[in-house]
C-alpha cells in the first residue's frame, strides 16, 4: 500500500518559532510519522506544493522525547513522541501555512 502525501504530512506546526523560520529563511515545519524518512518527506512537500513550483532544498529531521504530562492528582504519564521534519524550500513566492490551512 503506498502512502499519500497526506500521509506522510500530518500537520504543519504553526508555533511562533516555526512561523518565523518561515519568514526569515523559507523553511516549513512539519509533524510526520515516526516512520517517513528524507526523501518521502521531500517528495510530498513537492507534490502538495507543486502549484507553487515549490523546490526542496533540504530536509532535516528529528524526534521530539515525551514530555511528562500530569492529570489532576493522578499518576504521571507522558505525552506521545512524534518527528518533526524542517523542510527547506525554494520558491517563486513566499509560502504562508497559515493561509493553506
Amino acid at each position: 500500500m503506498s502512502k499519500t502525501p497526506y500521509d506522510i504530512l500530518i500537520r504543519p506546526v504553526l508555533t511562533e518559532k516555526a512561523v518565523k523560520l518561515n519568514e526569515k529563511e523559507g523553511k516549513l515545519v512539519f509533524e510526520v510519522p515516526l516512520d517517513a524518512n528524507k526523501i518521502e518527506i521531500r517528495k510530498a512537500v513537492e507534490e502538495i506544493f507543486k502549484d507553487k513550483k515549490v523546490k526542496v532544498k533540504s530536509v532535516r529531521t528529528m524526534i521530539v522525547k515525551p514530555k511528562p504530562k500530569r492529570v489532576g492528582f493522578g499518576p504521571l504519564g507522558h505525552k506521545k513522541r512524534w518527528k518533526k521534519a524542517i523542510v527547506r524550500i525554494e520558491a517563486e513566492e513566499p509560502i504562508n501555512i497559515a493561509e493553506i490551512i
